[in-house]
This record gives C-alpha cells, sequence and structure tokens, in this order.
C-alpha cells in the first residue's frame, strides 16, 4: 500500500491506495503524488487517472476529496463519479458532483446528462432529472431516451408520451430504445384504457420504420397489449416475430396467463419446449406457467412443472418456490404447499405471504392469522400484501374480531396505512357477516376515496344478503367508476331477482344492452389423466353433453327423493319452473363434476376450477353428490375453496 499525501496550510490528509507496483519494486511510487508546496492549489500531476481509480475501488469520499484538487476533471472521471453516487445510493454527493460539473463548464455535456438522468432515476429524485433535461441545451436522443426511462421507471407515463410527441415535432428520429420506453409509458399511468389508442400508434410507427423485426421492441408491444387485456393483439404480435427468445416466450405466456386464459399459457408453454431448442425455460417462465396451473387446478400437470424445476435447478429461486407454494394449495394440496414451504432454506415476505393466502381461500382463517404471527416473530416485515392475505383469510372465515383487530395494527403496530385493497377486505368480512351498516360506515369514514373494489365488496355482500338499498347504493357508485364492468349489473339484477322485482331486473338488462356489455359466461375446468377440460355453461356443444346431462337428470331426481329443492334464483330471467331447473342443471361445474364421476376411478377425488362465484345450487348439488357417490369433491370459485365429503362443504354454506 502507498501513501498518498496531501500537504495544506491547515492539515495533513493521508489516504491509502493499492497500486499494481510491488513494495520490492525498484521503481518509484506510480501514485505518490505531492502537491506543490509554494502552491497547494496547483497539482505537480494530474489527478484523473488516481480518482477514477477510487472509484473503481468503491472509494467514492476519497475521490471527492482528491476531486476538489484537481482544475481539469476529464469526461471519464466525471462519468465514474456519477456512477458511484449511483452505486452507492448517495444522493448528496450525487448533488456535489453535478455541482462540480457545471462550474467546470461540462454542463452542456450530452453525454453526462444522459449520466446525471440515469443516476438521478436511480436515487428516486426526479425532480432533478427533470431539471438537467431542461437545461441542457444540445438534446441527443439518448438524453431524451435517459429521460423517458427515469419517468416511465417513476410512473409517469402521460408526461414521457406528451415529451414524445414534442420530440417527434421537432423532427427527431427515434430509435430502437425510444421505442421500448415509450411502449412501457403507455402501461406506467393510471389512465390505461385512454393510453391504449396512444399504444397502437406508436406501434404503427415501429412498423412504418421498420423496427418490428426486433424481438426486444416486439417482446415490449407483447407485453402491453397483454397489460390493456388485447389478447388477440398480443398473440398476432407474438406470431408474427420473425425471431423469439426466452423473454418473448415468456411475455405471451404470462399474458394468457394474467388475462384469464390459463388453458392457452399451458399449450404455448408445451409449444416452446417442443419445438424451441435455444429458448430454455428460465425462472421467469416457471413462474408464470406455475400460476396457469394453479388457475386450472392441475395437480398433475403442477407435479410434472415441479419436477422440470428440480431438474433445472431453478427449485433455489424465491419466486419459483413461493410459485410452487400457491399452485399445490391452489390445486387442493395444502399439505405440498406447507411441505414445501417447510423445505426452504430463505424465506421472504413473498413466501410468507403464499402460505398465508393458500391457508385463507382453503377457510382456515386462524391457521392464517398464526402463520401471520409466526412471519412477525421470525423479523420478517409484513408487506401490504400481507395484510390484504391474513384480512382476506379472516373473510372467508368469518373472523370479525380478528379481522378489526388485524385492520388496527396496521398503523399501529407497522406504520402501514391501509390502501383501497385493505378497506375492501374490512368491507368484506362484515358484509359477509351481515353487518352492512357497519361495512357502509366503513366506506364514509375512509381517508381515501372508494374505489369499485370497496363499492364492489359491499355489492357482493348484497347478493349474498338481499339488501336492495344497499345495493343500488352501492351499485350507482360502480356504474359511474366503472361504466363497462358487466359483473357489476348482473350482481345488481341478481338482487333483484332474489327479491322477485322483475321490472328492475328487465331495466337493467336494458342498460346492459344499450352498452353492449354480455354477462361473463360460467366455465369450470377439470384434468382429468393430466388433461384439462373445459366446461361452458349450458353448452350445447360439447361432445360429451348428453352423456353429461343424462347422468345429472338421474342423480336430480334421485337427490329430490332425499329432500334436494332446485335452487333457481340465479336464472334472471321470468321463467316457469321447469324451465329454470333445466338451466341450472346445465351450469358448468355440474358438467364438470359429472365428467369427472365418468372418467375418475372410484374414490378418486375430483378438483374443479370455476371462473365466478358458486352459486346456491350449484353448492347444494355438489354436496349431495358427494354423500350419493363417496367422493371427495374440491371446487375451486373465484373466491375460495370448497371441499366436500360425505355431504358437508368444509366452508360451512359461508361463502
Amino acid at each position: 500500500m502507498w501513501a498518498l499525501q496531501f500537504h495544506t496550510p491547515h492539515t495533513l490528509r493521508s489516504l491509502s491506495y493499492s497500486v499494481c507496483t510491488p513494495r520490492t519494486s525498484s521503481k518509484p511510487p506510480i501514485c505518490s503524488l505531492t502537491l506543490n508546496p509554494s502552491n497547494p492549489t496547483k497539482p505537480e500531476t494530474n489527478y484523473n487517472h488516481l480518482i477514477q481509480s477510487l472509484c473503481k475501488q468503491g472509494s467514492l469520499k476519497q475521490a471527492l476529496e482528491v476531486l476538489s484538487h484537481e482544475p481539469n476533471p476529464t469526461q471519464q472521471t466525471y462519468e465514474l463519479l456519477i456512477l458511484s453516487c449511483s452505486r452507492q445510493s448517495s444522493l448528496s454527493d450525487g448533488l456535489d458532483v453535478h455541482r462540480h460539473l457545471v462550474d467546470a463548464g461540462f454542463d452542456q455535456d450530452p453525454f453526462l446528462a444522459t449520466k446525471l438522468i440515469n443516476m438521478y432515476s436511480e436515487l428516486d429524485a426526479i425532480d432533478n432529472a427533470r431539471k438537467v433535461f431542461d437545461e441542457t441545451r444540445k438534446r441527443t436522443i439518448y438524453v431524451w431516451n435517459a429521460l423517458f426511462r427515469a419517468l416511465t421507471l417513476a410512473g409517469h407515463g402521460q408526461e414521457v408520451l406528451d415529451l414524445y410527441r414534442r420530440m417527434n415535432q421537432i423532427g427527431i428520429p427515434s430509435d430502437r430504445f425510444t421505442y421500448t420506453y415509450v411502449l412501457k409509458a403507455c402501461v406506467a399511468s393510471e389512465s390505461l384504457i385512454s393510453l391504449l389508442h396512444t399504444g397502437k400508434e406508436i406501434h404503427a410507427h415501429i412498423l412504418r420504420h421498420g423496427y418490428d423485426s426486433l424481438v426486444h421492441i416486439t417482446t415490449t408491444l407483447v407485453d402491453m397489449y397483454a397489460r390493456f387485456g388485447c389478447v388477440s393483439y398480443a398473440s398476432y404480435v407474438f406470431n408474427e416475430m420473425p425471431v423469439r427468445n426466452v423473454v418473448s416466450w415468456s411475455a405471451m405466456i404470462a399474458c394468457y396467463v394474467k388475462n384469464g386464459r390459463a388453458f392457452e399459457a399451458l399449450e404455448l408453454f408445451r409449444e416452446m419446449i417442443l419445438e424451441t431448442q435455444d429458448s430454455i425455460p428460465n425462472s421467469v417462465t416457471m413462474v408464470s406457467v406455475l400460476q396457469a396451473c394453479a388457475a386450472l387446478a392441475a395437480l398433475e400437470q403442477g407435479k410434472l412443472i415441479h419436477g422440470y424445476i428440480l431438474r433445472r435447478g431453478l427449485d433455489s429461486i424465491l419466486p419459483v418456490i413461493s410459485a410452487l407454494v400457491t399452485m399445490y394449495a391452489r390445486c387442493g394440496k395444502l399439505e405440498l404447499g406447507q411441505q414445501v414451504f417447510d423445505q426452504m432454506e430463505k424465506r421472504d415476505v413473498v413466501s410468507w405471504n403464499s402460505l398465508i393466502s393458500s391457508y385463507g381461500i382453503h377457510g382456515c382463517g386462524k391457521r392464517a392469522i398464526k402463520i401471520f404471527e409466526e412471519m412477525i416473530y421470525h423479523g420478517v416485515s409484513p408487506s401490504h400484501v400481507s395484510f390484504v392475505s391474513v384480512l382476506g383469510a379472516c373473510s372467508h372465515a368469518g373472523l370479525v374480531e380478528e379481522g378489526k383487530m388485524v385492520f388496527e395494527s396496521m398503523v399501529k403496530q407497522h406504520r402501514i396505512y391501509p390502501s383501497v385493497e385493505h378497506y375492501a377486505c374490512m368491507v368484506d368480512i362484515l358484509g359477509r357477516a351481515n353487518q352492512l351498516d357497519a361495512a357502509a360506515k366503513i366506506i364514509e369514514e375512509m381517508r381515501i376515496e372508494p374505489g369499485p373494489e370497496v363499492w364492489g365488496s359491499l355489492l357482493g355482500s348484497c347478493r349474498i344478503h338481499c339488501n336492495v338499498e344497499l345495493a343500488e347504493r352501492a351499485s350507482r357508485r360502480l356504474f359511474e367508476l366503472e361504466p363497462m364492468n358487466a359483473g357489476n349489473y348482473v350482481l345488481l339484477a341478481d338482487i333483484y331477482a332474489e327479491a322477485s322485482m322483475w321490472d328492475e331486473v328487465k331495466r337493467v338488462k336494458k342498460l346492459l344492452e344499450a352498452r353492449g356489455l354480455q354477462k361473463i359466461p360460467g366455465r369450470s375446468w377439470i384434468e382429468v389423466k393430466r388433461h384439462v377440460y373445459t366446461f361452458a355453461s349450458v353448452d350445447e356443444t360439447n361432445p360429451h353433453i348428453e352423456q353429461l346431462h343424462a347422468l345429472l337428470v338421474k342423480l336430480s331426481t334421485e337427490m329430490k327423493e332425499q329432500g334436494y329443492v332446485p335452487q333457481t334464483k340465479a336464472v334472471l330471467y321470468d321463467l316457469d319452473v321447469e324451465e329454470k331447473e333445466r338451466i341450472v342443471l346445465g351450469h358448468s361445474e355440474k358438467l364438470a363434476v359429472a365428467f369427472g364421476l365418468i372418467n375418475t376411478s372410484k374414490g378418486e377425488t375430483i378438483r374443479i376450477t370455476k371462473n365466478l362465484r358458486l352459486c346456491e345450487d350449484c353448492h347444494s348439488v355438489t354436496k349431495f353428490i358427494s354423500k350419493f357417490t363417496d367422493r371427495e369433491i374440491l371446487v375451486r370459485d373465484v373466491n375460495r375453496f370448497h371441499h366436500f365429503k360425505d355431504g358437508i362443504c368444509s366452508c360451512g354454506d359461508y361463502w
């Protein structure tokens, strides 16, 4: 080690500096530098190399000290100083370097302006990044791109698009990075729907300028359309790609999963495995594929994927293992999810959240609370998602007082202020327990604006308890907030139908028709011999329909003799009783149960997934079937799991 000494009138500063010259060398120390005693401010040697070396070593403070004695820092010196400030997350040092850079006359260097904008972006100082851009007179495309990237990461998508228009107006041509950032900006804004058209315009620019052959741009296009829910557009872009890599395959699989097309996601994954040699699935791919298995309750497929993960050595990656925990739980194998969790060498808050929510959807609320407490005991701080998971568990199990305590602990013990999702959970907890007035009071006293999640929770509770007055109040707000969400209209119509208010049912149906909306069709999935089958309600085109209907009619007749009474209030038409019974007998989950009875071995558990809430009649019928056929039937609807066995459901008829 060589000692570098600065002799000044006031102090003696000593800095340790490693050099390549060994101690035994006869050469003089290459970094033993001394200030001129007659003029301490004038160095005898250029310090740029030393400053750069100190930056590379991580000695930022020492580099800054040397900088104060170098009158002519180079562009590379400033570049490394800026990079060091980013790496050490030091905004104060970054501001010092910036001031020094301005004093040295480098403030109009577009290269350094780009580096400064990137630094301020990484240090969450977006206003400073804007200021650098505004004060830079010579803006190259790299300067524009740097600000686009910074604003996009900060969630200011609309501002990026406004600047992009300005850039086009003054004639600066876009490059491949520009298109990537502005596409991401389209989904980095709260006004997602209004920016879909802008995204399409940018897509047109990409086609006109011949950038559609670049895989990273087309992959970003897939991701953008996926975020807008435009699966067909994303699929078209993907299919037209001249070259695909693992990122593009993963983006399209994730697109299907995020938009409720889990079946297509698994099909595409199989295609990826069979047709590609270069694109080997990575951890991101596997998380999406596990989510698809979970969505379909495809246990056998999930087990195969688990084996693939073990063979590829991906079982040490936390997001993958957390997804495995969730997959097993959502396939009805809660004990296997617990086993995977127990074998984890390292756990983060996402892993704990996966286990908490797993017990929650199975109705094991007290167990979920216990795991939540264990997480805190092990020193893992709960996140916003942790509270959503545990409050959701309280809702499914009817744990009202426990839910209130957890909600109150957010601010008091963990200094986390409730978001819209947490308030929606509390409204759900109180509403399901028929404490609708208390739920309404929660909304009135909210410290933030109630969103559609909150009003939706209240409307769902009104559906369970047939409270017309509150339902009308909630639906009025929902029609304003989500005018194109058909589910809200259907829920209100359900409530009117249960109250036999048929004129109101017709009025709501006319609203649906006037706005061109349709009720989401009920769909159910069942995995048999590693193949996933899908069923739609009253699907006369299904090749198995006659056989399934025959079995259901036979079972229905036998059940009626045992006291079963069809519950037809879900039928939103003023029809005769027999016709209503025929309609509810054709619900997708009943068809899936019948298919499972015919195509699985005696004693084998039947696992079904439903895309909507389980209706009262399907719930009642499945209880009867589980008893008559001596079968365990697991049905996961949009809210939770139902374990049917010996004529009893695990939810205790509370769902």
